[in-house]
């Protein structure tokens, strides 16, 4: 009995813990929107939850840890969203699938503009990411390298006829390959890397207003960027 106790009162506690947790990354995520990642403060955070500030300390004890948290929060969601999306369409309509993710990493960052920028705008000063956020932030551009090497092995997309790299550039891409995508032909894994640059350089322009005053109807631009971006890469619809 007393050990069904104790596990009770121990559930109790990191429920507890797990909720403060998540107020805590609220509050955060809305002075980011409201301040900017660089004034992010530990004792204003910790003031709006209701915690002392030396308190807070305890579940992040640094204003990077808790930065961190937000960044890992943010890339793993849109992470999920790009692989649902994907996953939505046909497996074998190649075309579907690559427009269908560009426009999930769109959608996303523009329901998410404050932590798009806290994962893809300016660095903050004196912050630097973990290794244990690479991963996460890789999933968007895994499920499109994913679809090229499914449109490279049903042989819907095909190397280009005398498509070259320069030999630092093709042994760098190469490298690449061999780690992460050994299935796609180093040209088409170039091309896909210029359309994954250029797929957020697009969302960027968007998501921080470089296009206001420039086109009325962005969400046509975006898809003539996205049919452009696959034929570049192969793709055809």
């Amino acid at each position: 009995m007393a050990a069904m106790e104790q596990s009770k009162a121990t559930g109790l506690r990191a429920r507890v813990r797990a909720e403060m947790v998540e107020e805590i990354k609220q509050t955060a995520r809305r002075h980011l929107a409201a301040e900017g990642a660089p004034n992010l403060s530990l004792r204003a955070v910790a003031r709006e939850v209701g915690l002392v500030s030396s308190a807070i300390y305890r579940y992040y004890p640094s204003r990077d840890e808790l930065l961190t948290a937000l960044i890992l929060d943010a890339y793993n969601a849109l992470g999920e969203a790009v692989e649902q999306a994907d996953a939505a369409v046909e497996r074998a309509d190649i075309p579907g699938r690559f427009d269908a993710a560009c426009h999930a990493v769109r959608t996303w960052a523009l329901a998410n503009p404050h932590e798009y920028a806290l994962t893809y705008g300016s660095p903050v000063p004196g912050y630097a990411a973990p290794m244990d956020t690479v991963e996460p932030a890789n999933r968007p551009v895994v499920v499109l390298m994913r679809i090229v090497a499914d449109g490279v092995a049903a042989g819907v997309i095909r190397r280009p006829v005398a498509d070259w790299l320069p030999l630092t550039v093709h042994t760098e891409v190469e490298r690449i390959a061999n780690l992460m995508m050994p299935g796609i032909p180093v040209t088409i894994l170039a091309r896909g890397m210029v359309a994954w640059t250029e797929l957020f350089g697009a969302v960027s322009f968007e998501v921080f207003g470089r296009l206001r005053n420039v086109f009325e109807d962005t969400e046509a631009w975006f898809g003539h960027q996205v049919l452009t971006m696959a034929r570049l890469v192969g793709v055809r619809p």
